[in-house]
């Protein structure tokens, strides 16, 4: 196991946690420093969390039968105006946790028969995490996920090599216009895009467990939005053609509810149709994108979205 932070030019000193006095770890490029004002993410340098405990809504080879040890970390580096989870996401609700805590967290959800340790959410406090996965490893007997927006800079997840072991990112838009007129990031697909590529990089193809369980690889979500079909079919040719065969799983989501400032856009401020996304999933199937999963439309309910009343911290 390789050392995180800092590089081999880097004085022996370095502290991971200077990063957040110019903060650039998420594509936003903030600058801020987080020790006298939260970035864009709406952080400061503090690990903030509003849930760790056993979630059973992942994908079947990631929850399993009994659960991933989910930690919903504060924070986000979208603005995405469906967000299903934004009491955390607007930084809103979440508990302050050393990381000599994190690292029981981790334990103790192991203890519990989590299947994985499920990052959500993470970036923003990487310099606080890598050091604690790197303590915590010798004693975790399974793996790191890293579950995220897709809103990644590529030089961030070099950080993570040799310490996640699956990556389940979601990759939203093609279009630069949709993806700042939903989530406030115009620049989305750019650094997407090539998050994807790294993390199946240094994942490479699916390995699974005797129980199907996700050990090593990416899983790459796609949630359909109502009236938007167009936009989804144009990601799936991307990805048809520029990601390798065999080298990712894709989970496409029907689970659309809308949620927070959805009502401000009337194209997505429904229920997606069976019409919708049964052409999406078509357009799947011929281009080849057949490993992986599908979604019942019953599944666009919120109970899928957990409390985050501060279990397990």
């Amino acid at each position: 196991m390789h050392s995180p932070l800092p590089p081999s030019d880097t004085a022996p000193n370095f502290d991971p946690c200077d990063l957040y006095r110019d903060c650039t770890l998420c594509p936003r490029m903030c600058h801020a420093n987080r020790y006298v004002r939260t970035g864009i993410c709406g952080c400061g340098p503090e690990i903030r969390a509003a849930r760790a405990a056993l979630h059973f809504w992942e994908e079947p080879c990631i929850s399993g039968q009994d659960g991933s040890g989910a930690v919903f970390f504060s924070g986000c580096t979208l603005k995405c105006c469906y967000c299903q989870n934004y009491p955390i996401s607007r930084g809103e609700v979440g508990k302050a946790i050393s990381q000599e805590r994190l690292e029981e967290i981790f334990l103790e959800l192991q203890d519990q028969g989590a299947r994985n340790i499920d990052l959500i959410t993470a970036t923003q406090f990487l310099p606080s995490i890598l050091p604690v996965l790197e303590k915590v490893r010798p004693k975790l007997h399974i793996p790191i996920v890293y579950n995220c927006g897709g809103y990644e800079r590529v030089e961030t997840l070099r950080m993570l090599e040799g310490y996640v072991d699956v990556y389940l990112p979601d990759l939203k838009y093609f279009s630069s216009d949709k993806a700042k007129k939903y989530s406030g990031a115009p620049d989305y697909f750019q650094h997407a895009s090539a998050a994807v590529e790294e993390m199946i990089r240094q994942t490479e193809k699916p390995v699974f467990d005797e129980n199907g369980i996700l050990v090593r690889g990416t899983l790459i979500r796609h949630m359909v939005l109502p009236g938007q079909k167009e936009d989804s079919i144009r990601l799936l040719g991307w990805m048809a053609e520029n990601l390798p065969k065999g080298g990712f799983l894709l989970s496409l989501l029907s689970q659309y509810t809308p949620f927070f400032k959805a009502a401000e856009h009337p194209q997505i401020n429904r229920r997606l149709t069976s019409y919708e996304y049964g052409k999406v999933l078509d357009a799947a199937l011929e281009l080849g994108l057949d490993t992986g999963y599908m979604q019942e439309r019953s599944s666009a309910r919120e109970e899928y979205t957990p409390p985050f009343d501060l279990e397990g911290l």
